[in-house]
């Protein structure tokens, strides 16, 4: 099959066939990275560097829980010189796993640290920069006197980098762009590809190239875009270092595992990355299990033909654009599907019991018998699929009741009763729904006879399934066509799972990051006007909850407030899982509201990136809250400080008390 992409929409080896972008090896102590090798899972610890059995003790449980490669922080040369130690220990265990020393603002902790380790980060944003979000316009000379100052400071760690054999990761955070990056650029994936840029420049300069490079922020659709660019970015300037994927602050439970399936897994899904880290707000080693399930995905779809089948050409459309969101256009249908409506949620109920009003709950409507009514939530579900059964109550008014065309022609009573067809059966239909119609199609579909003779009309909806390897590229080919085509029909996403005789556990979080990944994924390039998850190994609850989660995740439809919450390491100042559930409790019904919760100024105010709120460790036992990236109060005891964080919300008119 022919690919018609131009080169400036170019980021990956391939959109219609899976394909790893080939990058250069890396040599990381015992671990080699990159090129052909498997992508590599990684972790970091958070106990205090300075507390050698501790973090030796919690290095050996991750690495026996998979991890390979092991972070720790060293905030100051105290902790970069103890890093020796906690290396020596480790081998003397038998644990030769490779260490990676966390820097950010101390060049002279870098320095010491790669004498002693690995691998050194350094995050491009403050590691030579003062960071004092002032908005600085920087004359082309002046910016290039900062890069002669930049150069000065970083030069000396590549050049012990080089005598050590040790490997660097250069790390851009979104929250974190020095001011000179964001005198130029803004804050955006472009400045945060350039910040990265600046810094390998340099090291190319110096003859230095045992690079992995990142783009990290806590939202997955900025961390998509940066990616992407940063690959075409190399791309142009003959560069392919390997990728280190993250979505930082994800959070925990739930939405940290779909926030970074959405970020990781669509990269992923094109062929980038060469070692991922999961950050979630609970024990290191808990990550773990979730980056293998990611990674072994396309451990396994290597193996395979994945080249997409159907006839035709596949254009990528030149008002498409992989670097930069743009919602795609599409005709909206009864003020309910399409156009400015939110995308909607589908759920197959037809396998339940549908003589009892109760098992509505866990879609979202709960029923009360004494008053015979339905209450909503805020993640109720929009269509319920019942096949070819009928129930024997009465269903919500606003929930909509999809069923097979077969059946719905049966019915005496039609309101909020709608009809998915096959295309076939929709062509040829004497009867129609006058005001929806569902069908199923497949992209293999766009090419057939049926297709050409569809009745095209206000009422239509794609029902988009997809039986191919690689289904996300083949149903983002789908979205291509109807854009080059301009067809605006709304179009619902479906994607079916199935995990044979696993146990419950696995298929849950399976389901739940194939999910996020291939739904994610065409959610964050604007295809989708809803989705409908077909997995019947998994709880209704459980598949709604993952449903509003993806849609939550790729900022598509907010029905919860959202926490961007550290994963904690040895700089954090209080306990992060018990701070982040307390706060939890206490603001989880503010619907919309981005709380940001950082264990040190490292991770705040910047890394919040677009939080409402930020709740930052200043030092023991006191926190600053932030509005925004404005301090608002300093040095709080921990003890008031979530009531201080409430009362700045009730200030803000946005406040409501909780039923």
């Amino acid at each position: 099959m022919q690919v018609k992409e131009s080169l400036d929409q170019r980021y990956c080896n391939s959109i219609t066939e899976y394909s790893r972008f080939e990058t250069v090896e890396v040599k990381v102590g015992n671990l080699l990275l990159g090129a052909h090798n498997p992508i590599r899972l990684q972790s970091m610890t958070t106990v205090d560097t300075m507390d050698t059995e501790g973090s030796v003790a919690q290095s050996i449980r991750m690495i026996d829980a998979g991890c390979e490669l092991v972070r720790i922080t060293a905030p100051s040369i105290k902790e970069a010189k103890n890093l020796a130690n906690i290396r020596k220990e480790l081998d003397a265990k038998g644990y030769p796993t490779p260490l990676v020393a966390d820097i950010h603002f101390t060049p002279n902790a870098a320095e010491e640290a790669a004498k002693h380790i690995e691998k050194v980060r350094v995050n491009p944003g403050n590691y030579a920069d003062k960071k004092k979000f002032e908005e600085i316009n920087y004359t082309p000379e002046a910016y290039k006197k900062e890069l002669e100052r930049i150069k000065s400071k970083f030069a000396p760690l590549v050049q012990i980098c080089k005598e050590n054999g040790t490997a660097m990761r250069i790390g851009t955070n979104h929250g974190s762009l020095s001011d000179r990056i964001m005198s130029w650029y803004g804050d955006t994936p472009k400045g945060m590809v350039e910040s990265a840029m600046e810094f390998i420049r340099i090291c190319r300069e110096l003859d230095y190239h045992q690079l992995v490079v990142s783009m990290k922020s806590s939202n997955p659709q900025v961390m998509v875009q940066a990616y992407r660019l940063l690959v075409h970015t190399m791309m142009q300037e003959n560069m392919n270092y390997p990728l280190h994927l993250g979505v930082t602050e994800a959070g925990d439970g739930e939405d940290g595992r779909i926030k970074s399936a959405v970020g990781i897994g669509t990269l992923l899904e094109d062929g980038l990355g060469d070692t991922i880290r999961v950050s979630l707000t609970e024990e290191p080693e808990f990550e773990i299990p979730v980056a293998r399930v990611l990674a072994e995905r396309y451990h396994e779809r290597e193996k395979l033909d994945t080249e997409i089948n159907g006839a035709g050409d596949v254009i990528v459309p030149q008002d498409f654009s992989p670097f930069e969101y743009r919602k795609r256009e599409s005709t909206e249908l009864n003020t309910f599907i399409g156009g400015h409506q939110v995308p909607r949620v589908i759920l197959d109920i037809s396998k339940q019991n549908l003589k009892d009003p109760f098992v509505l709950a866990d879609a979202g409507y709960v029923y009360s018998a004494v008053l015979d009514k339905y209450n909503m939530g805020d993640q109720s579900i929009d269509f319920a699929y019942l096949g070819d059964q009928l129930p024997s109550f009465n269903f919500p008014g606003n929930l909509k009741q999809l069923y097979d065309y077969s059946t719905w022609l049966t019915l005496q009573k039609k309101y909020n009763c709608h009809p998915l067809f096959t295309l076939e059966e929709y062509v040829s239909a004497q009867k129609r729904d006058a005001a929806l119609n569902l069908v199923r199609v497949s992209r293999s579909n766009l090419y057939t006879d049926d297709f050409a003779n569809i009745p095209f009309d206000h009422t239509l909806v794609f029902v988009l399934e997809t039986d191919e390897v690689h289904g996300m590229a083949d149903q983002r080919a789908f979205f291509f066509k109807l854009l080059e085509a301009g067809i605006n029909t709304p179009v619902i996403v479906k994607r079916s799972y199935r995990f044979g005789d696993a146990n419950q556990k696995d298929i849950d979080l399976k389901t739940q990051l194939y999910a996020a990944t291939d739904l994610g994924a065409l959610l964050l390039d604007g295809f989708g006007d809803g989705i409908w998850i077909d997995a019947p190994q998994i709880s209704l609850k459980f598949n709604v909850s993952t449903a509003f989660g993806i849609l939550q995740a790729t900022r598509s439809r907010i029905s919860k407030t959202e926490y961007i919450s550290c994963p904690s390491c040895g700089r954090t100042l209080f306990d992060l899982q018990e701070t982040t559930q307390m706060i939890r409790s206490k603001t989880d019904h503010l619907k919309g509201i981005k709380i940001g919760i950082m264990g040190c100024i490292v991770n705040g105010p910047g890394e919040m990136a677009d939080a409402d709120y930020g709740y930052v460790g200043a030092g023991p036992d006191k926190i600053t809250l932030y509005r925004g990236k404005e301090v608002v109060k300093k040095n709080v005891p921990s003890a008031n400080a979530l009531d201080e964080l409430i009362d700045i919300i009730r200030t803000d008119g946005i406040w409501i008390e909780k039923e």
